[in-house]
């Protein structure tokens, strides 16, 4: 079962490894992806990126996401946290962790999971400049098409979100 989570406080990355694996000897490999704040967007600095979301049905869509990559790949767990709120330069944004008996698996659910979550949970990203300025971040064709290499779910249907 994955551990999912959103919240505005910054999670322990050392802890929520611990937690994954306390007392399991069957795991292999652990792929870890740890996104944090830029200090600029397109050469600009960076105040702040505030990210909201929509309570209840963000939850359910990393939920999903999190249950696709354990239908996809042979997790023996996987963790997803996602923080909200105003987030300063260098915070630390969202954490993937994926444990499987072997470091192929792993390494793909990891990739799987984030390209996921950058294209299909909604989240709502601004970026606060020094200047005072702001703007809301648009999806990116590179992060779509880096989702899209992993296909739909199941019967052909779209990913959650």
């Amino acid at each position: 079962m994955a551990r999912v989570a959103i919240q505005t406080e910054d999670f322990d990355t050392g802890a929520e490894l611990a937690a994954l694996t306390s007392g399991r000897t069957d795991i292999g490999g652990i792929g870890c992806f740890v996104g944090t704040v830029r200090q600029t967007a397109e050469g600009v600095a960076l105040a702040a990126l505030t990210l909201e979301h929509y309570p209840g049905m963000t939850e359910r869509a990393l939920e999903a996401i999190a249950a696709e990559a354990e239908r996809r790949f042979p997790l023996l767990g996987c963790t997803v946290i996602h923080r909200v709120g105003r987030l300063d330069p260098g915070a630390n944004v969202v954490l993937v962790l994926a444990a499987s008996a072997h470091r192929q698996a792993a390494l793909d659910a990891t990739w799987f999971l984030i390209d996921w979550l950058k294209t299909k949970a909604p989240f709502w990203k601004q970026e606060v400049f020094a200047d005072g300025t702001a703007r809301w971040v648009a999806a990116r064709e590179a992060d779509t098409k880096a989702a899209a290499r992993w296909g739909a779910t199941q019967a052909g249907q779209e990913a959650p979100g």
